[in-house]
């Protein structure tokens, strides 16, 4: 077994923020953090560069990705689908 079959992958949903690129996507991830000291949660928020081979995301549609093999620089996330379309 492959060191890469034994990794998990990790696939997370998103929001397309920019879709003024080529086959690619920016994301934004947002995820709810505990503080530590005071216990309130705050959100947190990540921007990732997503592969989208078909061009089929557009800005403000909701999706899934999955992380993958670095295809460039910044790029190692990858489009599954779209799970909702933003409204025209």
């Amino acid at each position: 077994m492959s060191e890469q079959e034994v990794k998990e992958q990790r696939a997370v949903t998103g929001h397309v923020i920019s879709d003024k690129m080529e086959k690619t996507r920016t994301v934004l991830i947002e995820r709810r953090v505990r503080h530590p000291l005071y216990g309130k949660y705050m959100r947190r928020s990540t921007k990732l560069h997503v592969h989208d081979e078909g061009n089929e995301s557009r800005k403000g549609d909701k999706v899934l990705i999955k992380e993958c093999r670095p295809m460039s620089r910044t790029k190692t996330f990858r489009l599954l689908k779209v799970l909702e379309r933003a409204p025209e």
